[in-house]
């Protein structure tokens, strides 16, 4: 049984959509969305589609239900907000880029957590490239990822802690114990998709992104760096691994997100400003 574990807080008038990983749950984003709701931001964390319950339920979904999924939250998130940044952790970092692309008059700005276009990380079994030849998905429901140690997570507390809600709450509140290769095979697509757009993301871009990175290795975040329109800014955590948003150094997360978006938000006053100047010398 899926339930909806989606979650809102409502602040004030800029507002952040935080969008979870392949197999992650809400729930994730949880610290980052309560530290980022004291700030005043108001957070939205949509639960995507086909996750927070059953294995065959995340099998079915494919990628354009879980872009629907995002497109429709940023709907939502935009009759609250004036200003919206469009964030996700992973997958859903890919998903963000494309929501930018496509909708460059709802999303202002980007914040990339971890973003995932390729499972490239140190902890990827040599087997996973074999996966890639794989051309069709019902062939690709045939495998099964389980994940291991320590999946994602540096602190072996947190790890603790999360293993144990995954026993006794489920997937609904821990995320899935196995990557099915359905999911997988979606996530490619989702990422072929995504660069194809990468050339119309003209907004400005926070990356932030572990060197020590588990599952996506660091050209993950310099090719949305060298590649994306707009200018970036890219910050390298340097002791979590790859959930970046419940890893040891959650609370930076939160600051470097913070403070990107007041720095945005402060060239877009001084820009409004400028514009109501009386005369504005062309020449200088």
């Amino acid at each position: 049984m899926t339930r909806d574990v989606g979650f809102k807080i409502r602040r004030g008038k800029v507002g952040i959509l935080l969008l979870h990983r392949l197999c992650g749950t809400p729930v994730e984003m949880r610290f980052v969305a309560t530290g980022l709701a004291s700030k005043g931001y108001t957070v939205h964390c949509p639960m995507l589609a086909g996750h927070c319950g059953s294995e065959d339920a995340l099998r079915a979904s494919t990628w354009t239900d879980w872009y629907r999924g995002a497109s429709l939250a940023l709907d939502d998130i935009k009759k609250d907000c004036d200003v919206v940044i469009a964030g996700g952790l992973s997958a859903g970092a890919v998903l963000a880029v494309m929501l930018a692309a496509r909708n460059p008059a709802k999303v202002n700005a980007t914040a990339l957590l971890a973003p995932t276009l390729w499972l490239n990380g140190w902890m990827i079994p040599w087997y996973a490239r074999v996966f890639k030849l794989i051309r069709t998905k019902w062939v690709a429901n045939l495998f099964r990822f389980p994940h291991r140690d320590p999946h994602g997570i540096k602190d072996e507390r947190i790890r603790e802690f999360i293993q144990r809600a995954r026993m006794s709450r489920g997937a609904s509140q821990a995320g899935h114990p196995v990557t099915p290769g359905g999911a997988a095979f979606e996530h490619r697509h989702l990422v072929k998709a995504m660069q194809k757009l990468v050339p119309y993301v003209r907004q400005p871009t926070l990356i932030v992104h572990p060197i020590d990175d588990d599952y996506a290795a660091m050209n993950n975040a310099t090719y949305l760096r060298d590649n994306l329109r707009g200018p970036v800014q890219l910050t390298v955590l340097d002791d979590c691994y790859h959930i970046v948003t419940v890893d040891r150094q959650r609370h930076l997360v939160v600051e470097a997100i913070d403070a990107f978006v007041e720095n945005f938000i402060a060239n877009i006053a001084s820009d409004a400003a400028a514009d109501r100047l009386p005369f504005r010398n062309s020449a200088a």
